[in-house]
C-alpha cells in the first residue's frame, strides 16, 4: 500500500494526496492553517484498493508541541465506502493567547489526519464520534439527565394558592420548564450534537 491511495479534501481547499507512510499500516497527512476548516473529506483516490478484508480507520488530531498527540477516531473508509465527510469544527481546542495589545488571539493550528489500515472486523467493532452505538448511549444519558432535572424541579412545584409571599424568591412557571424539556428532547432527536453549535 502507498500513501497516494488516500486523499483528503478540506472545505475550501484543493484536494491533497500527500499522505506520509509511517509504517506498514499507518498513514499521516498534515493540514496547515486548519483553524478555519469545518469539514474534511477522506477518500480513496482510486489508484489502489484496500486488500480484501481490510479498510482504514480515520483519526483526527490537533498536535500540541507540549504533549503527545491526542487522536480522535472519526470513522472509516473501505472499498465499499470509498469516501466519508467529517465535521471537525467542534473538535478544535479553545486556545487563546494574549497578544501584544492585550487582545485575545487564537493560536493558528496545523491539524493531522491519520489512517490506520485494519481488518474490517476490527473497524466494525471500533467506536467513533459518529457511531450509532455511541450516539444511542449518549442520547440515553442525556434524556435520563433531563428527566432527572425535570423530576427534581417538579418536586418543588406548588400551585398558586400554596405560594407564600417571599420577595427574595424567584418563581418560574413549571409549564415553561416542561416546554424547554420538550424542545430540548425534540432537538436531541434531530441532532444529538446540536448543543455543540
Amino acid at each position: 500500500m502507498a500513501g497516494s491511495m488516500f486523499g483528503v479534501l478540506a472545505s475550501g481547499r484543493l484536494a491533497s494526496t500527500e499522505f506520509q507512510q509511517m509504517d506498514e499500516t499507518h498513514f499521516l497527512c498534515t493540514i496547515p492553517d486548519a483553524d478555519n476548516i469545518n469539514h474534511v473529506v477522506v477518500f480513496l483516490t482510486g489508484t489502489q484498493p484496500f486488500p480484501d478484508g481490510l479498510g482504514g480507520s480515520v483519526y483526527f488530531s490537533w498536535p500540541d508541541p507540549n504533549s503527545p498527540p491526542q487522536w480522535m477516531r472519526l470513522g472509516h473508509i473501505s472499498n465499499d465506502k470509498p469516501s466519508a465527510i467529517f465535521k471537525i469544527s467542534k473538535m478544535k481546542p479553545n486556545e487563546t493567547t494574549v497578544g501584544p495589545l492585550g487582545f485575545g488571539q487564537t493560536a493558528s493550528h496545523t491539524a493531522q489526519i491519520g489512517i490506520a489500515v485494519e481488518t474490517l472486523d476490527v473497524i466494525r467493532n471500533s467506536s467513533s464520534i459518529g457511531d450509532p452505538s455511541n450516539m444511542s448511549s449518549y442520547m440515553e444519558f442525556t434524556q435520563k439527565m433531563i428527566e432527572s432535572f425535570l423530576n427534581y424541579i417538579m418536586s418543588y412545584a406548588v400551585n398558586q394558592s400554596q405560594m407564600v409571599p417571599n420577595p427574595a424568591e424567584t418563581f418560574v412557571p413549571l409549564s415553561q420548564v416542561q416546554n424547554w424539556y420538550q424542545n430540548f428532547e425534540r432537538r436531541l432527536q434531530q441532532n444529538p450534537y446540536f448543543w455543540r453549535n
